[in-house]
């Protein structure tokens, strides 16, 4: 078993990025909702104003895993938050330390920042995901259920 190394992704890592898209979009069987390319990676995660951060994990020269992450503002702390929009390891390399590795860094990044938490969402069929996210000490948030405006909703309040 070959070390887990954590890095941020750049934008030479475009291709990667979107294959571990892909690779979560699949796991999710959510396929034909994924309207990225790497022209809109390179923009909207690398280009001036960056809407979000990514890390990658790697053992050896493979990239097993990624992060996705943005900076959120939490009005009860008055303290900024970070939201982990995803987190992904390839199932041939769960269980040897990848996922560990992606949170305990986007943590540490938290930390660095002064951010009051860290907060995201899993699918609730995910039950290895659910198991492993609890035996971290991370809390589901009971009593919220997530709104989204996408589409023609957006098109049309958006005017």
């Amino acid at each position: 078993m070959a070390e887990v190394v954590v890095r941020p992704a750049t934008s030479g890592d475009t291709a990667i990025v979107l294959q571990m898209i892909r690779d979560l979009a699949e796991y999710e069987k959510l396929t034909q909702v994924v309207a990225a390319t790497e022209e809109k990676i390179r923009e909207s995660l690398f280009g001036a104003d960056p809407a979000a951060e990514v890390l990658l994990a790697h053992e050896g020269d493979e990239c097993v895993g990624f992060a996705v992450f943005f900076r959120t503002y939490s009005t009860f702390l008055a303290r900024a938050s970070l939201y982990l929009e995803d987190i992904f390891v390839k199932p041939h390399a769960r269980g040897q330390g990848a996922g560990f590795a992606l949170l305990r860094r986007v943590a540490e990044i938290a930390k660095e920042r002064g951010c009051g938490r860290v907060e995201w969402e899993v699918l609730d069929w995910n039950e290895p995901s659910i198991e492993f996210y609890n035996k971290l000490g991370a809390e589901p948030v009971e009593g919220w259920t997530k709104y989204r405006l996408t589409g023609d909703a957006l098109e049309r309040l958006g005017g």
